[in-house]
């Protein structure tokens, strides 16, 4: 299984470290591991997908979910990612639209400091 999770707590937030292919197969996991963030009460997430070199639809759903979950706990889930495979998924799907993707983690969690999500799209960072 080519995947990596880690997380840090910045304050409020909790950064959640994904690397590798998240697919059918680890997509499992990575619900797993944002759902024991959420359910510790920790609703304010920054999804770090940096080192993420695959994201297929179960990953996506897996984030959709997860995204959905969070709100209806009071958190937000913001996103941070530059590579273009993977930004391109969001773009085709119409989910640049529906998360806040960030192009670093600084700005992601300034974002979250700032009460940001009100534009929903993360854009002018």
């Amino acid at each position: 299984m080519d995947l990596s999770i880690t997380r840090a707590d910045h304050g409020e937030q909790t950064v959640v470290h994904l690397g590798g292919e998240i697919d059918v197969y680890t997509a499992p996991v990575v619900r797993e591991k944002l759902d024991e963030q959420i359910q510790a009460g920790r609703t304010n997430l920054v999804v770090d997908l940096t080192d993420v070199t695959f994201l297929d639809s179960t990953g996506l759903g897996v984030l959709v979910g997860r995204l959905k979950l969070a709100r209806t706990r009071g958190g937000s889930m913001r996103l941070v990612g530059r590579d273009d495979r993977v930004l391109k998924v969001f773009a085709i799907t119409g989910l640049d639209k529906v998360f806040e993707i960030h192009p670093d983690l600084q700005s992601a969690l300034a974002a979250g400091r700032a009460g940001a999500g009100s534009n929903g799209t993360g854009e002018g960072s």
